[in-house]
């Protein structure tokens, strides 16, 4: 099973950007997908996960601003940015798991996205 990730650059404070994840080897309508970022200094954290049923969750902090979506038919997930902060300058990370799974199995090699003010 592969993951990767695309879609990440250099943007300024209150642009858009797309992030894309492509998923190869298994079933991918039968998994969670979820978009994890790690800034420089901090801890990893969950940005937003979907479920195999489209339901979404999403950090308070990005809430409003980003929309994960996937698409089974291309074994895609994608991560909507927009009105970009500053402080949303990290690595960002796809990573999925068989939905009767309780933690990610399987984790793409991370896009970088840098937001200038």
């Amino acid at each position: 099973v592969q993951l990767q990730a695309s879609g990440g650059g250099l943007v300024q404070a209150g642009d858009s950007l797309r992030l894309s994840c492509v998923a190869s080897g298994r079933t991918f309508s039968n998994w969670r997908m979820g978009w994890f970022r790690q800034a420089p200094g901090k801890e990893r954290e969950l940005v937003a996960h979907i479920t195999i049923y489209g339901t979404t969750w999403y950090l308070d902090s990005v809430k409003g601003r980003f929309a994960i979506s996937r698409d089974n038919a291309l074994n895609t997930v994608y991560l909507q940015m927009n009105a970009v902060k500053p402080e949303d300058t990290a690595v960002y990370y796809c990573a999925g798991r068989y939905y009767l799974r309780s933690s990610y199995e399987y984790w793409g090699q991370g896009t970088l996205v840098t937001v200038s003010s």
